[in-house]
């Protein structure tokens, strides 16, 4: 649980810093930010735990608590962007804060169902027709385009969660080998810059909440349905309860997926 919280906190904290490094100045020299570098930095300790955390945790705890990144994304956009939460905001945060508390309190095991090959290469045909969706997305003229990004990019994070799941080893050769890792590789890739193209093109609140929804409810299904992730005995209405709370507030801050004034999302107010 330390490790799907620590997921959060990085990605949270990378989202604030790069956003910080494209407010202060030129788009084109945001490669050459200490903020964006350090956020860089931040996304991959994150990804890493996430690692550490799906081989460990149910599906479902993970996702959720991935999810819950946008509470920390708006916490540090505070004291690094100048925002002053509105109360809705607080409450938000600490509606992931608590559903967090009750996922980590309720979960068990993970499944023990054993990944044969049948699985694993699923995933990777799963992973290529995402592909093939998020090509096809970027030719529909907004709001469709957009909105089939966002959604590509929720399933594309969720399938990226189940593919790693699925990973029967991390050395090279068994990588190598492994149809779940080239689909892990194919789905985070796409759901990366689906993601990346809808904010640009569509309403934040709109993307981030398709992509909040696609990766949390989907691999908490195939999890609990397919592969056996359950709760500690006499925990599964506590575990529902924190995971509905956990998505929620995060869905309530999704303003904060990428945190600027827009069209779409009005200026923040500065904190005085």
């Amino acid at each position: 649980m330390i490790a799907a919280v620590l997921c959060a906190v990085c990605y949270g904290l990378a989202t604030a810093l790069q956003a910080r490094a494209a407010t202060d100045g030129p788009l084109i020299s945001m490669l050459r930010r200490w903020p964006f570098l350090l956020g860089v930095l931040l996304d991959v300790a994150g990804f890493g735990a996430q690692l550490i955390a799906l081989r460990r945790l149910p599906v479902f705890v993970v996702q959720a608590a991935q999810a819950g990144n946008l509470a920390v994304t708006a916490v540090a956009s505070v004291p690094l962007l100048g925002l002053r939460l509105r109360p809705r905001h607080w409450v938000a945060v600490l509606t992931v804060c608590a559903g967090l508390a009750l996922l980590g309190a309720a979960s068990g095991p993970e499944g023990t169902t054993t990944f044969g090959l049948a699985t694993r290469v699923t995933l990777l045909v799963a992973a290529l027709a995402l592909g093939a969706t998020a090509l096809v997305a970027t030719r529909l003229a907004p709001p469709v385009g957009p909105i089939v990004q966002g959604a590509v990019a929720g399933l594309g994070f969720g399938l990226t969660a189940l593919a790693v799941r699925g990973m029967t080893g991390f050395t090279p050769g068994t990588l190598l080998r492994d149809p779940a890792a080239y689909a892990a590789a194919i789905s985070g890739l796409c759901a990366f810059v689906s993601f990346a193209a809808g904010l640009q093109r569509g309403a934040v609140t709109t993307v981030a909440a398709l992509a909040i929804i696609g990766e949390t409810a989907l691999p908490a299904a195939i999890g609990v349905v397919l592969w056996h992730d359950q709760t500690r005995p006499g925990w599964v209405v506590p575990a529902v309860i924190g995971f509905v709370a956990a998505v929620v507030g995060a869905l309530a801050l999704t303003r904060f997926a990428e945190p600027e004034s827009g069209p779409d999302h009005p200026a923040p107010v500065p904190a005085s």
